[in-house]
This record gives C-alpha cells, structure tokens and sequence, in this order.
C-alpha cells in the first residue's frame, strides 16, 4: 500500500479543444524529446484540489476559469516517484514524488485566451494540441505510467461529440 505522506499533495489538467485535441506545453528553458506536458502544480495549504486545478491552469497557461468547463476528474490519487537523480534538488523538495488528483476541461476560447507570461515565473516556452494518445511519448520517462492511466480512464473525451457530456 502507498504511503501517500511520502508524495507532494499536485493537481494535473487536461485541456480538451472542440476537436478533441489536448492542450499540450513545452517545459520552459528544457531541452529533449521529452519535454513537453498537461499544467500541473502543488495543492496549496487551504486549497481544494479543483481551485488549485482553476489556479494551476491559468498561472501556466493563461486560460481563466471562464473559459473551461469541467469534463471530469480522477477519485483517487496517481502517483509517480521522482528519479534518484532528483533527490536533493530543488524540485523533489524533499518528497518521494508526487500524488496527484487529475481534473479534466473543455476549452471554450481561443488562441488569444492562451498566454504563456500571465503569470511568473513562466513554466512552458510554446504549446500545442495534439492527439491524446501520443502524450506518453512527449513526456518525461517517470510519469509515463501516470500519462498512460490517464488515457485509458479520459480517452472519451477525445471524441468531440462526448465532449458534451460531464462525469462531474
């Protein structure tokens, strides 16, 4: 059984556009064939996980709440470890890795809604939609496992037509 006070409290975001593509973000200052992925950040002290999900999206995207609709989230935690690499560093602060609760949108807007600078410090240098399926593969290795679950518990949403329709 996974402890899960070992693993930072995060929030993960799907984006969904009219045609079923999903909002994609390149890490800022990264570089690889790895490198791009969903927002996704800390639960802050006194935040449910859906307002973090709210403030995650727009501080890395620029997309305010206005413009997405909730599709759906995951009940349990996902969680993945951080690699042996990254103990010690700033970014694993001390945890094992992080516990995540994944929240799911509609994007209503447009390009224009999208800004990469709203918020500093920047997170993402570009973005992109693409097809769901194939984000493992732009990923990171550790959260593969993560970006995989997620695919087989939302890939309905990649079908326009059930867009419509909400799991809240």
């Amino acid at each position: 059984m996974t402890d899960f006070s070992e693993y930072r409290p995060c929030v993960g975001i799907i984006v969904f556009n009219k045609k079923g593509k999903v909002w994609v973000g390149r890490r800022y200052r990264q570089r690889g064939a790895h490198v791009w992925q969903f927002p996704q950040g800390g639960i802050d002290p006194g935040e449910t996980p859906k307002s973090a999900a709210l403030r995650e999206l727009w501080e890395e995207t620029g997309i305010k709440p206005e413009k997405v609709t909730r599709l759906g989230k995951t009940e349990n935690w996902l969680t993945y470890d951080f690699p042996p690499e990254y103990h010690g560093k700033k970014v694993s602060r001390g945890w094992r890795g992080q516990k995540q609760k994944w929240f799911v949108f509609q994007f209503h807007g447009n390009k224009h809604d999208i800004d990469l600078k709203a918020h500093m410090p920047q997170e993402f240098s570009k973005w992109k939609w693409m097809d769901f399926h194939k984000t493992p593969d732009m990923i990171v290795p550790f959260k593969r496992e993560v970006y995989k679950m997620l695919i087989q518990e939302f890939s309905a949403f990649a079908n326009p037509h059930e867009n419509s329709k909400s799991l809240k």
